[in-house]
């Protein structure tokens, strides 16, 4: 089944993201338990994918989150816009001083190197996003009136609360009514699980908003521990990643979920938090198109680097590139991302497809 994608000519977006931005606190090349001083970025898994889309590819994008009134939030609204996302559907909470009621996220972020891993410390308890709820936004006004061509969200998202996982139902909806491509990165983080039902719960929910997606993206564990899909020939840690295997799966979940137009997945290989082996496929229309693998890859901050992929899939097919243009652009996109710090990308699309090409880092001046 092939997607259909509304023409830009009677919409506002080209993107519209429905997801938590958090504070990212970056305590550089140290550890976040010995730090003194932090550096700030803005981030979150739907959001990064809006952001991509407008900061590397051009496109208009904008999310759709909720905020406490205050000055952190403020914070993460000044970075937003540097992002260029548009803002006008954000919804600000009133903030009661101490966040006993409502507060902004915030995410200690350590990078690693070498044998030792990333490391990731949310404070999310309680914010302002996760208590959304179904009729609190204007849905028919976005797709609608404005129109959008592609609706993205995720399972970092549906984990937040009861209502947040209603919210994402609300808005699929509402996004297929107006023939709206909907996307969904099932992000699996167990620590946003743990607590709630763990794998389980996580699985109930992922297949449950399944039902209503069009673009279904996920990484190497992700299809296993959201949807309950095994991959062949691999051991807890995915040390060893084979396509074939990965094609096998991705053809069940395909006849499961005959809703969806194309499933794609992020390839990774983390030898070492500062190298791995980077790829990705997608599956469209009965077939396997695989980027080229990257052995070896250099590793500067790996987080955000699945969203990147995303965002540059998404702008392929919003261009009417292809798939295989597409899956190719994102793993260039994904790569690039991994080389700066912080959650989103600081590529240029003439970066992307310079290493789309495959051309060397030499000095440009």
């Amino acid at each position: 089944m092939s997607l259909t994608i509304r023409p830009k000519t009677n919409c506002r977006f080209d993107l519209v993201a429905l997801g938590e931005v958090m504070l990212r606190l970056d305590p550089g090349e140290g550890r976040v338990h010995t730090a003194r001083t932090f550096r700030a970025w803005e981030g979150g898994g739907e959001y990064n994918v809006a952001r991509g889309l407008k900061r590397c590819f051009r496109l208009d994008t904008a999310i759709v989150t909720a905020l406490a009134d205050n000055p952190v939030g403020r914070l993460v609204e000044d970075l937003m816009f540097q992002g260029g996302v548009d803002v006008s559907h954000v919804r600000w909470l009133p903030y009661d001083g101490v966040g006993r009621a409502v507060r902004n996220g915030l995410n200690f972020t350590e990078r690693g190197f070498g044998l030792r891993g990333g490391l990731g410390c949310s404070d999310r308890g309680h914010t302002a996003v996760s208590q959304l709820a179904p009729g609190q936004i204007d849905w028919e006004r976005i797709f609608g009136q404005q129109g959008a061509r592609w609706f993205h969200t995720g399972g970092i998202f549906a984990a937040l609360s009861e209502t947040s996982a209603a919210l994402a139902e609300e808005a699929m909806v509402a996004a297929k009514k107006h023939g709206v491509v909907v996307s969904y990165d099932l992000n699996y983080r167990e620590s946003l699980w743990k607590g709630i039902g763990g794998k389980e719960r996580a699985q109930k929910v992922n297949r449950s908003l399944a039902r209503y997606v069009d673009v279904m993206i996920g990484n190497e564990e992700d299809f296993t521990a959201a949807l309950g899909f095994e991959v062949e020939h691999t051991d807890e840690t995915y040390a060893s990643l084979e396509i074939e295997s990965f094609e096998r799966m991705i053809q069940k979940v395909s006849a499961t979920y005959p809703n969806m137009s194309m499933i794609a997945t992020t390839l990774r290989q983390a030898k070492t938090a500062s190298k791995n082996d980077w790829g990705a496929v997608c599956f469209y229309e009965g077939r396997l198109y695989a980027a080229p693998q990257r052995v070896d890859l250099e590793i500067y901050d790996r987080i955000g680097g699945g969203d990147s992929f995303a965002s540059g899939l998404i702008y392929g097919f919003l261009q009417n590139k292809g798939p295989q243009w597409s899956v190719e652009c994102g793993a260039a996109h994904g790569a690039l991302a991994m080389t700066t710090p912080g959650d989103t990308s600081m590529a240029t699309l003439a970066e992307v497809e310079k290493a789309m090409k495959g051309l060397g880092a030499r000095v440009e001046r």
